[in-house]
């Protein structure tokens, strides 16, 4: 039996006091993930000025979601990295440790002065 597997083709790094990653098949559901997970979690008593909070609202509900991101992350102060590559995920069978044994003495670091 085949089992749909999501792949990996967008990631966000949210670089609060504790960094967070999000992870999303495509940059433009990446867009609405951090409109619902990230923008829309502020606390409306936290934003500093009714029209900035009225701003937010508005790109939400119109769904111009990097709007909403933008006006986010001057709000906060908090940078989002938004990487549109997928990353490698390196499987065991790429790399088993009788491998990684063999090629660190090789790397560069070992190389003499």
């Amino acid at each position: 039996m085949s089992r749909d597997v999501p792949v990996v083709g967008c990631f966000a790094v949210i670089r609060g006091e504790e960094p967070s990653i999000l992870l999303a098949e495509s940059s433009s559901l990446m867009d609405r993930v951090l409109a619902l997970q990230v923008v829309a979690q502020l606390p409306a008593s936290t934003v500093k000025s009714e029209a900035r909070l009225n701003e937010m609202r508005a790109a939400l509900l119109e769904e111009r979601w990097a709007d909403a991101v933008v006006v986010w992350i001057e709000e906060t102060g908090v940078a989002v990295d938004v990487y549109t590559e997928s990353p490698r995920i390196w499987t065991e069978r790429e790399l088993d440790s009788e491998q990684a044994s063999m090629e660190i003495r090789v790397a560069p670091l070992f190389a003499e002065p």
